[in-house]
């Protein structure tokens, strides 16, 4: 099970990748394209180039799990694109992506944080 908390790192791969690639396809492409080590803990988001699939790939300190949504009909709407896109997200903006919605759209509260 996917279990994201406010601290998980969360990437995307703002170009779209051959969804033919398994896990090792994968952390080859968050080595060289992301510069990211997959083996730290974070979770990299993948999108194919019709836009109708994402594939998630985590590591969770025993081995590399591997998970994939593709919309039975239509594409996922948003997705960041051009030099300057954003390849970071935080969990809710995860959440909302995965069910098809544009999180700088989204209404949402500000993420709460204790004030020392």
């Amino acid at each position: 099970m996917l279990q994201l908390t406010p601290q998980t790192r969360i990437f995307l791969a703002v170009e779209p990748v051959d969804f033919r690639k398994g896990i090792d396809g994968l952390a080859a492409v968050c080595r060289r394209a992301l510069g990211a080590n997959p083996l730290e803990g974070a979770v990299y988001v993948f999108r194919n180039r019709s836009g109708t699939a994402l594939k998630i790939l985590f590591y969770d300190g025993q081995g590399f799990r591997l998970c994939m949504k593709r919309r039975s009909q239509g594409r996922f709407h948003w997705w960041p694109s051009g030099p300057e896109a954003a390849s970071a997200l935080s969990a809710r903006e995860l959440a909302i992506v995965l069910w098809n919605g544009n999180p700088q759209q989204a209404a949402m509260a500000q993420d709460w944080r204790r004030v020392a």
